[in-house]
């Protein structure tokens, strides 16, 4: 059970990255006062949590419904998980975030950023439904079912921590330090993602 856990909170946390939102957050907030920051991030998290909660549970029914087979959506999931993971090793990954940010920055218009690009796409991303999807569908009875939700729970929460601290913590990070996490985080989003290819292709060919 601790195994499942540590292994799914991996997935989560890589993927969903909360000290790398932090940084995004903070530049897209310049100019909010500390209570609508505040009510962003909650705001932000709570959105994010509703949409991965609904793929968690009824993400393999859709894919049943759309005939889609768990084996297909493994490989895909993995080959997509995997590309992510290169964009993080290269840092691509940080620097479309920020051009996404820069663009908000940019729309004076736009002044609440909790649903976008904060909830969705940051948040609850493409890459994160995936893995969400991915670890619920490996996992086996109630028991199982709720360690990946807590362990989702508990990447979501330091999220909501990354938001609400979002100017402190780029202090004592510092964007060189940022960067050596982020790359080493992709590391090991690309073994993962090769497992759910693996796994995908010995399903499917009976291996």
């Amino acid at each position: 059970m601790l195994e499942l856990f540590i292994s799914a909170f991996i997935t989560f946390f890589v993927v969903i990255d909360p000290p790398g939102c932090a940084p995004i957050y903070a530049s897209l907030t310049t100019g909010a006062s500390a209570s609508q920051r505040r009510s962003m991030a909650i705001r932000a998290v709570v959105i994010a949590t509703l949409i991965l909660l609904t793929f968690a549970l009824f993400g393999e029914d859709l894919l049943r419904a759309l005939g889609i087979s768990l084996d297909s959506f493994r490989i895909a999931g993995g080959i997509m998980l995997f590309l992510i993971a290169l964009e993080m090793v290269f840092e691509k990954r940080t620097q479309r975030r920020e051009d996404r940010a820069q663009r908000i920055i940019d729309t004076p218009e736009v002044e609440d950023v909790s649903v976008f690009p904060m909830a969705m796409p940051m948040i609850a991303g493409p890459g994160s439904i995936a893995s969400v999807m991915l670890t619920m569908a490996r996992s086996e009875g109630m028991s199982e079912t709720l360690i990946v939700l807590a362990a989702m729970g508990s990447v979501l929460l330091l999220m909501l921590g990354s938001l609400l601290l979002a100017d402190p913590l780029m202090r004592v990070l510092g964007q060189k330090i940022e960067a050596v996490i982020t790359r080493l985080l992709g590391v090991l989003l690309a073994a993962l993602a090769a497992q759910f290819v693996i796994d995908g292709l010995k399903a499917s060919f009976g291996l």
